[in-house]
């Protein structure tokens, strides 16, 4: 019995078979993905406010995985997904005289981990010190 996405043929291909509908998967999850994080997501729309313009820019992270096999009773399948996150940086600073700069931003979670690799600093110099 064959189903759509399954396969129960016993040739050597069939390995074959299975990498090729996993590589469908990830280039789906891939373009999917892809299409979600543009550019116009990462630079805002300009705001005007006088004679100056600002963009702002975010980062933008993004990853996906995808995989397939056959059971031992010759079923075959694939899987995948992915996932993507975004966060704000800073922005572009354009003035009517043609300036232009980038002004970073500092998020919560910036400042959250600056305060943990500064605690673990002092840790580490502290049982230095005792140590001696």
């Amino acid at each position: 019995m064959e189903t759509s996405g399954q396969t129960s043929a016993h040739t050597p291909e069939t390995g074959d078979d299975v990498v090729s509908a996993a590589e469908r998967t990830a280039e789906r999850i891939a373009e999917k993905l892809g299409a979600s994080v543009r550019t116009s997501k990462v630079f805002g729309d300009p705001v005007e406010r006088g004679d100056v313009t600002v963009i702002p820019v975010a980062r933008a992270r993004w990853g996906f995985g995808g995989g397939g096999g056959r059971s031992q009773d010759d079923q075959s399948g694939t899987g995948g997904g992915g996932g993507a996150t975004m966060s704000p940086v800073g922005y572009i600073e354009i003035r009517g005289d043609g300036t232009t700069r980038f002004k970073r931003t500092v998020a919560a979670n910036d400042i959250a981990a600056m305060a943990a690799v500064c605690l673990v600093a002092s840790l580490v110099i502290a049982r230095m010190v005792r140590t001696r």
